[in-house]
């Protein structure tokens, strides 16, 4: 499957629109690890924690929209971008989506 932040992907039309498709998660981390990274923005620095946290979620949210994408039968996923929003003062949603599409080699 091509997946592309692009409208078009070269050497292709596309010949079929099948629809939006989405994969979210919503992610925390444990009262531990909240408490460490509380205590590291007191002195500055990169919250390691929330990193990995948002790099997993970015990759479930990813994979969750490339299998909505596969479950319509898209050749790819057009014009894909990523979204996050705070659902709760400890939570994060992290949105994936794009245009699933059915592709036909340019003549």
């Amino acid at each position: 499957m091509i997946l592309t932040t692009t409208a078009e992907v070269p050497g292709y039309a596309i010949g079929e629109v099948l629809g939006v498709v989405f994969g979210n998660t919503v992610r925390t981390k444990n009262i531990g690890k909240d408490v460490m990274a509380g205590l590291k923005s007191l002195v500055g620095g990169e919250l390691e924690e929330y990193t990995s946290m948002l790099a997993d979620a970015r990759t479930e949210s990813y994979n969750r929209m490339v299998n909505a994408a596969r479950d319509l039968g898209a050749d790819a996923v057009v014009n894909i971008r990523f979204t996050t929003s705070q659902t709760m003062a400890t939570a994060a949603e992290l949105l994936a989506y794009g245009t699933a599409v059915k592709l036909v080699p340019k003549k």
